[in-house]
């Protein structure tokens, strides 16, 4: 742990009697099933600390963790919510200024502490860890740190309307007639609670959080329409992430119906709350009928409409207004300006895309799995470089991967969480992260922390090589090559059950893995893979075809898909005298693929100095283009080109992001010369379909601005 704690591990009681519940393995390992308590999931614990001070102290700072997440009040003031999901072996705790929620005489921490209990992508619950640890700190000392005197009270009134998603998170029915109204305030009587227990066998190691918590801020409507009586529906003109507040002044045990949705229906004005993307958005919230009451969650969703129905004359005068939470960005950070509408739309909503993703990690959608996930870090995290202009969540989210080197060597594909899934090419995209991290940083310190790890993701797939170094059938972990199926360009190798034998784009990524490797040890002067030219080579003989010049899906096929022949122009695999018929399939089957492989597409082009023909991918209007996007309404990018391209889309899903690094690097022309800025690479290629155009990045020593009038 990074400090000495004076503060005790403290949880509700009924938890003391659990021991620690194993819940990682690998994804194929046969491990029974588990059986949690039901009367201890979903659990809301309400916790009090009053304290004096004769004066107010000039600095005073909260150190504040809980499992699974908490949100924390000094008289009535909220503070913060957190921690970042972790393992508790490595688990996070938030440092706050809060001299300034102090006052002289009688104060009060007020923590609201919530455990799940579900297997699933967002935190590491379903392990009965469950509880607090806070302490108050001051220049003079200890103000105030958890132990057996804490006071504190089950949460009544949060009952389940139901489990979301991908067992993401329960719905929300609350009501108000069983709150503890007013517990969040100094003069509030908790002498009718009882006291926690002081857990001395917690095992938790922590961390100060290396990323600031979310930001949490109020976003009015955009518009409130009365749809009939009673009936009210309400946009935000926007996708967000958060909760719906809501104020009225209603009846003892009236019913105000909450539904959220990012789409309304295709008919009728009404909000499509049994959305796409397979979660359900209907609550209910039952009034205390006292003054001015207010619906608060705690859980946050992802949604632009709201309909609201309930007594009409409770509606008439109520207050609406959204609690939006995402990483903290600063608007002015990067800012494309455009005269091509198509193109400043597509930058808007990848930009919101990657804005409302990022949340206390980058999530593959903030909806149905609000899980971080390796492959989509790809992209979202080289878009976030550039729209924050903050490294910070791209260091956490590598190393967040590399502790799931714990259950697997070869990383899992979504870390943190208790929902073990393994994909053997987002595993092999973590040292080409690594070296991004390392350009924009300059951190050699970092990347010589990271190599251990580096070393074992090695050693794991070489397990899988033949005898000429390519990887053959590796069973262990799942091969992608795209998402969804029917977006893989017919792509002729079986994956699901995987095949035996090599194929492309597995070998593909392993190749610039082993390439990402040599790297790193280059720029840590240690002695270099001396293997990469060998595989080079067997890649070579295994995949091309010399008589197409092209490269095929697998040793056993003919087939020549987008995705076999995006990877080796990408990484370098491409004989010259083959570039141009690699790069015409390109152009000619252009996004027959993902969103996510689309990254790739983009990437490849550049690198083969054909920005001209990835400028296109991105201004145009075809059915699989960002431009199809815009055109059904989308406001952040969505998880396909369309909203019935896939069973399940979402309409915020950040690995759609890859027009952001594009523009910035490859159109515009900026990105590190030398690690961290230091020197500036200037190679701009701007189209004159872009017209007037301004590009602002943040970078560490200012803002570099590019204009073109």
């Amino acid at each position: 742990m990074d400090k000495q704690w004076m503060a005790q591990w403290v949880t509700d009681p009924r938890f003391a009697s659990h021991p620690p519940e194993n819940v990682f393995h690998k994804q194929n390992a046969q491990v029974p099933k588990s059986c949690h308590r039901e009367d201890l999931v979903n659990q809301h614990m309400l916790v009090r600390r009053s304290f004096s001070l004769d004066a107010v102290p000039a600095s005073a700072w909260l150190d504040i963790s809980a499992d699974d997440y908490y949100k924390v009040y000094i008289n009535g003031q909220f503070v913060g919510q957190g921690p970042a999901p972790s393992y508790y072996f490595h688990y996070y705790y938030n440092r706050y200024a809060v001299e300034g929620f102090l006052r002289p005489g009688k104060n009060v921490i007020a923590v609201h502490v919530y455990y799940q209990g579900l297997i699933n992508r967002v935190w590491n619950s379903g392990d009965y860890r469950q509880g607090l640890i806070a302490e108050l700190i001051a220049e003079s000392g200890c103000l105030a740190a958890t132990d057996h005197n804490w006071r504190f009270c089950v949460g009544q009134g949060y009952h389940s309307g139901g489990i979301l998603g991908y067992n993401t998170q329960f719905l929300e029915d609350i009501d108000s007639r069983e709150l503890q109204h007013g517990w969040r305030t100094a003069d509030f009587d908790d002498s009718h609670w009882g006291f926690v227990w002081a857990d001395a066998a917690d095992d938790h190691k922590l961390f100060e959080q290396p990323t600031p918590p979310v930001t949490v801020y109020e976003r009015e409507a955009e518009s409130v329409r009365e749809l009939e009586p009673g009936r009210l529906l309400i946009d935000f003109g926007q996708e967000i992430t958060g909760q719906l507040r809501l104020m009225v002044n209603g009846q003892p045990g009236e019913i105000i119906e909450i539904r959220c949705g990012e789409e309304l229906e295709d008919k009728r004005p009404a909000v499509r709350y049994a959305m796409r993307c397979g979660c359900r958005y209907q609550e209910f919230w039952t009034l205390a009928g006292i003054k001015n009451e207010e619906l608060e969650f705690f859980d946050y969703k992802a949604f632009r409409y709201v309909e609201v129905l309930g007594a009409p004359q409770t509606l008439a005068h109520a207050r609406f207004w959204a609690e939006v939470r995402h990483y903290p960005l600063d608007p002015e950070a990067c800012t494309l300006t455009t005269d091509n509408a198509l193109v400043q739309s597509v930058w808007d909503i990848c930009k919101a895309g990657v804005q409302y993703g990022s949340q206390e990690g980058f999530l593959d959608c903030p909806t149905r799995e609000k899980g971080q996930y390796l492959g989509d870090a790809t992209v979202t995290g080289h878009s976030h470089i550039y729209v924050s202009g903050d490294l910070r969540l791209y260091r956490k989210a590598l190393e967040d991967f590399a502790l799931s080197s714990l259950v697997c060597p070869g990383l899992l594909a979504v870390a943190p969480g208790s929902f073990m899934q393994e994909i053997a090419d987002y595993s092999l995209q973590w040292p080409q992260q690594l070296l991004l991290y390392y350009e924009h940083s300059g951190d050699q310190a970092f990347l010589q922390s990271m190599y251990p790890y580096v070393q074992r993701l090695v050693r794991y797939f070489e397990k899988y090589q033949r005898n000429d170094g390519l990887l053959e059938t590796v069973a262990e972990k799942w091969n992608l090559v795209d998402w969804p199926a029917n977006l893989r360009d017919s792509y002729d190798f079986p994956l699901e059950p995987l095949g035996s034998g090599s194929h492309n784009v597995v070998n593909a990524f392993y190749v610039g893995m082993r390439q990402a490797v040599q790297r790193i040890q280059q720029v840590l002067t240690m002695p270099q893979d001396d293997s990469v030219d060998s595989l080079i080579t067997a890649f070579q003989r295994a995949f091309y075809d010399g008589q197409q010049r092209l490269f095929v899906d697998a040793e056993t096929s003919r087939h020549t898909s987008l995705h076999a022949n995006v990877l080796p122009l990408l990484f370098g695999l491409v004989p010259p005298e083959s570039e141009d018929e690699v790069v015409g399939l390109i152009a000619e089957k252009r996004l027959c693929c993902g969103v996510y492989f689309a990254y790739f597409v983009l990437k490849a082009l550049a690198k083969a100095n054909r920005v001209d023909v990835a400028y296109n991918l991105i201004d145009n209007s075809d059915a699989a283009s960002w431009g199809n996007m815009v055109r059904e309404g989308a406001t952040t990018c969505m998880e396909a080109w369309g909203r019935d391209q896939k069973w399940n889309t979402s309409w915020c899903h950040a690995w759609a992001s890859a027009p952001i690094s594009i523009l910035v690097e490859d159109v515009f022309g900026l990105r590190p010369g030398s690690p961290g800025w230091n020197t500036i690479r200037f190679r701009p290629q701007i189209p004159k379909a872009l017209g007037d155009c301004s590009l602002t990045i943040t970078i560490p020593y200012g803002q570099v601005v590019v204009r073109r009038q």
